[in-house]
C-alpha cells in the first residue's frame, strides 16, 4: 500500500521526524522472485484458490463429500493452546479450504483483573496488572503506575523515569524475541523457535538480575521503582545488547530472503490503514499499513523525547511487514537501552514522599515510628484524591492505557485497561476473509495477541 493511498489523516496527530520506512526486500532474488510468481510447484497442491461452478464444489474432506453445492461449513480452531497463541476459540465458515467469515470468540481465561484490582489498594495494585500481558509486565506496571501518579500530582525522580524507560525497552525486546519464537514455530521454522527462545532466555535473565524475577516483576511502582539498580548492570545490559543484536542479524538471514517463508507470508492477512483506524487497531499491525504511529513520538512520556529512535513502518500491511517491523524495532529499542546505559542520572531511584513511599529497609529495625508506618502502607496503602485520568504507553503491542478514578480512599472504585490485544484481535476478521486455513495460523501468529490482556 503506497503512501498516496492513505486516508487523510490531521497532520498534527503524526510524530514530527523520526520514522524510518523499511525496503521492501521480498524481490531480490529472481529466483524467490519466480517462486512467487508460480506459488505452486509440480507434485504440489494448488495454492491459489481457482472459481468454480456449482456443480464443481466435489471437495473430498475428511473422507466424505463436501455438502451440496452453495453450502458452507463451519468449524473452530482453538481454544487449545497451540496456534492460537492462548486460549482463544476462532469460529470459521469454510467454503471447502477457503475462509468465508471467521469471528474470535473470547472469555475462556475469565482472569477479571479490572474487578480484582478495585478491590485491592494501589500500593497492592502492581501486583495484579503485569499479569495482564504476562509477555510485556513491566509496561503494565508502568501505565498503572503514571495513571496513579497523575491522581496524586506526584513527580518521579529522573533516576527512576530513565530507569522505568531502559527497563521497559528490555521488555519490548524480550516480547518481539517471543514473537519471533513463535511466529516462527507457527509457520514451520522450527529452528527459529529455538533461536528466539535463546536470545530470550538472555532478556530475562538479566531482568531477573535487576528486578528479582523473570516475570510478573512488580517492580515499577507508584512513586518510582521497586529496588535501585544493582552492582554490574552497566556491564549486564550491554553484553546483552550486543548479543541480541547479532542474534537478529542471523533471524533476518535466516528469513526474510527464505522462498517459503515468502510463499507463507507475503501478500497475506492484508489490512488497509483505513480498515486498522476504523478498529482501533494500533502498534506493529497499524505501521505495517504505512501509518507511523507510536505513543513513544506522536506523545511522548517518561524521557522518550530525550532520547533518538525511529518508528520502524512499512507499507504492505501483511503477515511478512507485521514480522519485519517487530525484527527491526528489536534493534531500535536496544538503541534506547544503550542510550539509557550512558546517560542514567543519579539520584533517587524512586520519591521521597512518606505518604506513598516506606522508609527504608534499615530503619524499621531502629524506629517504631519507621516501623508502624510501613506496616499501614502495605496494610492499608496511602489514599488518593477523588478525580479520575487517563494514561496510556506504547506496549509491544500498541496503545495500552489505563482509566482510573479515585473516591478519595485507598482503591480505586473503578479500572478499567485498555489492552491493545482486545483491539488487535478485531483485525482478524479483515484480514482472513478469503485466505485458506493454513493462512489463519500465519495471521493470529501475526497479530501477536496475549489472552491475559484480552480476558482481563
Amino acid at each position: 500500500m503506497s503512501d498516496d493511498t492513505r486516508p487523510p489523516v490531521e497532520d498534527d496527530l503524526l510524530p514530527e521526524g523520526g520514522a524510518r520506512r523499511l525496503d521492501d526486500p521480498r524481490v531480490v532474488d529472481p529466483e524467490v522472485e519466480a517462486v512467487l510468481e508460480r506459488r505452486t510447484d509440480e507434485g504440489a497442491q494448488e495454492m491459489v484458490p481457482v472459481a468454480r461452478t456449482a456443480t464443481e464444489r466435489e471437495i473430498v474432506l475428511t473422507g466424505g463429500p463436501w455438502p451440496d453445492a452453495g453450502e458452507t461449513m463451519i468449524v473452530n480452531m482453538g481454544p487449545q493452546h497451540p496456534s492460537t497463541h492462548g486460549v482463544l476459540r476462532i469460529m470459521m465458515e469454510l467454503d471447502g479450504e477457503l475462509i468465508v467469515r471467521s469471528r474470535p470468540v473470547i472469555g475462556y481465561l475469565h482472569t477479571g483483573m479490572e474487578k480484582t484490582g478495585e478491590e485491592l489498594t494501589y500500593v497492592q495494585g502492581a501486583t495484579n496488572v503485569t499479569r495482564m500481558d504476562y509477555a510485556s509486565p513491566l509496561t503494565n506496571e508502568l501505565v498503572y503506575s503514571m495513571a496513579v501518579e497523575r491522581l496524586l500530582d506526584l513527580d518521579v525522580p529522573p533516576r527512576a523515569t530513565w530507569i522505568r524507560m531502559m527497563m521497559c525497552e528490555l521488555g519490548r525486546m524480550g516480547s518481539h524475541l517471543l514473537f519471533q519464537a513463535t511466529n516462527g514455530m507457527d509457520l514451520g521454522a522450527v529452528s527459529m523457535m529455538l533461536y528466539g527462545w535463546r536470545e530470550r532466555e538472555e532478556v530475562l535473565r538479566v531482568l531477573e538480575e535487576i528486578t528479582g524475577l523473570r516475570m510478573n516483576h512488580n517492580y515499577i511502582r507508584p512513586g518510582g521503582v521497586a529496588a535501585d539498580l544493582p552492582d554490574g548492570w552497566q556491564e549486564s545490559v550491554l553484553d546483552l545488547c550486543d548479543l541480541v543484536e547479532e542474534g537478529v542479524g542471523d533471524y533476518d538471514r535466516l528469513l526474510t530472503g527464505n522462498p517459503i517463508w515468502l510463499e507463507r507470508t507475503v501478500g497475506v492477512g492484508v489490512i488497509t490503514t483505513e480498515e486498522a483506524l476504523a478498529l482501533g487497531i494500533t502498534g506493529p499491525i497499524l505501521r505495517s499499513t504505512g501509518f507511523p504511529w507510536d505513543l513513544r513520538k506522536a506523545q511522548p512520556y517518561l524521557a522518550y523525547d530525550e532520547v533518538d529512535f525511529d518508528v520502524i513502518y512499512t507499507g504492505n500491511g501483511d503477515v511478512f511487514d507485521r514480522y519485519r517491523i517487530r525484527l527491526f524495532e528489536i534493534l531500535e529499542s536496544a538503541r534506547i537501552v544503550r542510550q539509557c546505559v550512558e546517560r542514567m542520572p543519579a539520584g533517587d531511584y524512586r520519591t521521597q514522599d512518606p505518604k506513598v513511599t516506606p522508609p527504608p529497609r534499615a530503619r524499621i529495625d531502629e524506629s517504631m515510628e519507621a516501623l508502624i508506618h510501613h506496616f499501614k502502607l502495605f496494610t492499608e496503602g496511602f489514599k488518593v484524591p477523588a478525580g479520575e485520568t487517563y494514561v496510556a504507553a506504547e506496549s509491544p503491542r500498541g496503545e495500552i492505557g489505563c482509566y482510573l478514578v479515585s473516591d478519595g480512599s485507598s482503591r480505586p472504585c473503578r479500572m478499567h485497561i485498555r489492552g491493545p490485544s482486545f483491539y488487535n484481535l478485531q483485525s482478524m476478521g479483515t484480514m482472513v476473509r478469503g485466505s485458506m486455513v493454513a493462512d489463519a495460523v500465519a495471521i493470529v501468529s501475526s497479530i501477536d495477541p496475549i489472552m491475559g490482556e484480552v480476558d482481563r
